[in-house]
């Protein structure tokens, strides 16, 4: 946008500059032309009269010394007939064309005293023409020679002090055109820039009141409702996680009238109807505790895209992050689940790390986070398969695998998978809140990664953790004791 609006400005003042510089050197033509054309002029009236005395009273002799003193001094050449002759000077004779043409006319008794205008180049010189003589007869001619080399180096030397000043002129135009451009759009950026930020995080800084007024006024405007926006949602977020909260001690105390509730009970069937009642009290606590992840994991996501749209550094706890190797993650997370996945009949294995170790940027115990939830979606969703975890250097990336040889997912339902409380229709018999996906990649994207998912083969599904790949930090040699 600030180029369009520049180039429509830059055009406009070079336009304006072009039409000014035009009309000066037309006016600079006019008036040296009208200054050379009035002393020559003069300069023809005055051989006319000497001409038409010389011809009254019968002597050229004084005529033709004026005309010799006259070349000689300007350089010009002079034509005269008279009744008894031509006289010539300054190398001008009828013989060239325009001089001949202009002598014949003014037999006629046709003046021709009109200089075409100045142009910087053309023709060295042109001729101005009278007859003289009494009302009605001519006695003769007057044709003068006019040098215009002279003026024209004048006009020249004005053209190139206009030509000088245009540029300097546009010069000027351009760089008010480019401050005027930025004065007006630099809101505009930063009110798009604050809109993106306000998108990806919830919350903006409050804008600088610049520009013209009503840019400042929209600034005023935009930061008010960013800052209804942001409180709302942060309103929003926070009702969920002390709602979540809040609720697990009557859960827990449910629970445990639950448990006291069983130590009464005597049938098969009360016995039943508790245990019913327990699973799905232990469901509603497994959606508190997925809502409290999902809820911190989303905080998570909003401070680290803050921090990112203001150009600081992802940290933990107020100190910059330092690179890990997530190899360690994966066999803790393996040897915690093993006996869960013996209870399903399921298996899992860790790839060697490779060689040598990936590096990451991840908070260690998001990344076990993520890690236990992609072991726990794999055992709960494909029994008794095979889990195979790995990490794999890829281009521009390191990729942390969680695969297993269960039904795995479509494409459709791969796409929907991370979205709250998504389940697929044929796991509807399972118990799941659908939140740990979605926790994954919210935890991943705040520490600046991704879930992928994608097809194992030959059946199953591959979850991915990919973040961008980092040197180790080398380690500091210790200091020798003194």
């Amino acid at each position: 946008m600030k180029l369009r609006v520049l180039a429509i400005l830059s055009v406009l003042s070079i336009v304006m500059v072009v039409f000014g510089s035009t009309a000066i050197l037309a006016s600079v033509s006019r008036e040296l032309t009208q200054e050379l054309q009035i002393k020559r002029v003069t300069a023809l009236n005055r051989f006319a009269q000497v001409a038409f005395d010389a011809a009254t009273a019968g002597g050229s002799a004084g005529l033709q010394t004026e005309m010799d003193r006259y070349s000689e001094l300007y350089g010009e050449g002079v034509l005269i007939r008279l009744q008894g002759g031509t006289l010539r000077s300054g190398g001008l004779s009828e013989e060239r064309a325009d001089a001949g043409e202009a002598l014949a006319r003014a037999n006629l008794n046709l003046s021709d005293t009109t200089l075409a205008p100045l142009q910087p180049f053309g023709p060295d010189s042109e001729v101005v023409s009278r007859p003289f003589g009494s009302a009605s007869q001519v006695l003769g001619a007057v044709v003068l020679e006019v040098n215009l080399d002279p003026a024209r180096q004048k006009l020249r030397e004005r053209w190139l002090l206009v030509g000088l000043a245009a540029a300097a002129l546009a010069a000027v135009l351009l760089l008010v055109a480019a401050r005027v451009t930025g004065w007006v759009l630099r809101p505009v950026h930063r009110l798009n820039s604050a809109v993106t930020e306000l998108e990806a995080t919830g919350r903006t800084a409050r804008l600088p009141e610049a520009g013209p007024p009503e840019l400042r006024e929209l600034s005023r405007s935009f930061s008010r409702m960013a800052r209804t926006v942001s409180s709302s949602l942060e309103s929003q977020r926070q009702l969920i996680a002390d709602t979540s909260h809040e609720l697990r001690n009557p859960v827990g105390a449910l629970r445990l009238r639950i448990d006291l509730l069983q130590l009464e009970l005597q049938t098969a069937r009360q016995k039943d109807a508790a245990a019913g009642v327990l699973a799905e009290l232990e469901h509603v606590e497994g959606l508190l505790e997925g809502v409290l992840k999902l809820a911190a994991a989303e905080h998570r996501v909003s401070e680290d895209s803050f921090r990112a749209s203001a150009g600081e550094s992802r940290s933990v706890s107020g100190g910059m992050q330092a690179p890990i190797d997530p190899y360690p993650a994966l066999q803790e997370e393996a040897e915690r689940a093993g006996p869960a996945a013996r209870r399903t009949g399921a298996s899992i294995t860790v790839d060697s790390p490779p060689e040598p170790a990936a590096h990451i940027v991840c908070n260690a115990a998001e990344l076990a986070q993520m890690v236990a939830e992609l072991i726990n979606n794999a055992l709960k969703y494909a029994p008794g398969a095979h889990i195979r975890m790995a990490i794999r250097p890829l281009p521009g990336a390191v990729g942390i695998e969680v695969a297993d040889d269960g039904p795995g997912l479509s494409a459709d339902e791969r796409a929907a998978a991370t979205g709250r409380f998504w389940r697929s229709p044929r796991n509807r018999g399972t118990r799941g809140t659908g939140l740990g996906m979605t926790i994954v990649d919210k935890l991943a994207a705040a520490n600046g990664g991704r879930l992928m998912l994608s097809d194992a083969t030959p059946h199953g599904l591959v979850a991915r953790l990919e973040f961008p790949p980092v040197a180790a930090e080398p380690e500091k040699p210790e200091k020798p004791d003194e």
